[in-house]
């Protein structure tokens, strides 16, 4: 009689990152990302998510603006401490629609944070020369390097976004990138680089009165394109990609979250939250120092 086999151990996880020792907040985290416990075979429905929602708040409004200034605090702390450690790099990518608050983010989260450390990269239409190159051409050359903290403001899913909903690629096209951007994406993971995904989720309400903030404001005028509201107009088509998007590139290696950004000051918390979270998950230490230097004295 054969012999069965011992079972065999478990393999460690491969991106013990994103497995948060603090269970609350494991769960709310999970909550917020695609194909979250209940969903039906894995699938969900971006309509679920309640862009007004504000599962991170602390009860109130000014508690949690102290709470989004005590974490860009700590942040800044745990950025000091990456860049001196240089075993990682770091990814946060923010993608949404116009208003969504990329540009606030960036701020109200890393605003305390060193610039020799940090770096923030905001996508426009690709140039003539980037064009002329494959689509991840252009955002390879901006990753991270060892120990550097790297905020995209949109980034290379707006190639599965607008040329989706204006028809300029077919469906095996479409497909074919999601396909390309998960390869690539774990490429990343598997050479050092944590990625950190945040869909910033605005109801089309909020986003009307935000766009009309604009309007009223002079010294808005120059965020104000009127491409912005050709977008708008098509609202429903850039969710469904959007949710195509969600659903066929939340991976293990680089997991998105869906932040609901109809409030700026939970949006802000929410992030900076998942983010100190994942950081301190890292283990992050300072290097040691030369021996020599233990009793040295500066004469």
């Amino acid at each position: 009689m054969k012999k069965s086999a011992a079972p065999r151990s478990p393999s460690p996880d491969p991106f013990p990152a994103f497995t948060l020792p603090d269970d609350a907040l494991a769960r709310r985290w999970r909550d917020w990302q695609p194909g979250r416990p209940g969903a039906v075979e894995g699938d969900f429905a971006l309509s679920a998510f309640d862009p007004a929602a504000k599962p991170f708040s602390q009860g109130a409004k000014a508690a949690d603006k102290a709470a989004v200034l005590e974490l860009a605090e700590a942040l800044d702390g745990l950025q000091n401490l990456f860049y001196a450690d240089r075993r990682f790099k770091l990814l946060v990518l923010l993608q949404g629609t116009d208003t969504s608050g990329k540009d606030g983010t960036v701020r109200g989260v890393f605003g305390r944070t060193s610039p020799l450390g940090v770096r923030v990269v905001g996508w426009k239409a690709p140039t003539e020369v980037e064009r002329a190159h494959d689509y991840l051409w252009r955002i390879h050359a901006q990753m991270p390097a060892a120990g550097e903290m790297v905020v995209f403001n949109r980034s290379h899913y707006e190639d599965v976004l607008v040329p989706v909903v204006q028809q300029w690629i077919t469906p095996e096209q479409h497909a074919q990138r999601l396909a390309h951007i998960n390869d690539f994406e774990r490429m990343l993971a598997e050479t050092g680089t944590v990625i950190l995904k945040f869909m910033l989720h605005i109801g089309k309400d909020e986003q009307r009165e935000r766009l009309q903030a604009r309007l009223d404001d002079p010294a808005k005028h120059w965020k104000f394109e009127m491409g912005d509201i050709a977008a708008r107009q098509q609202w429903d088509d850039y969710q469904r990609a959007y949710q195509t998007l969600l659903a066929a590139t939340h991976t293990p290696w680089a997991p998105w979250t869906i932040v609901p950004a109809d409030s700026k000051t939970h949006r802000n918390l929410m992030i900076a939250t998942v983010l100190r979270g994942v950081l301190d998950n890292l283990g992050l230490r300072y290097p040691e120092g030369d021996p020599a230097l233990a009793n040295f004295k500066v004469e």
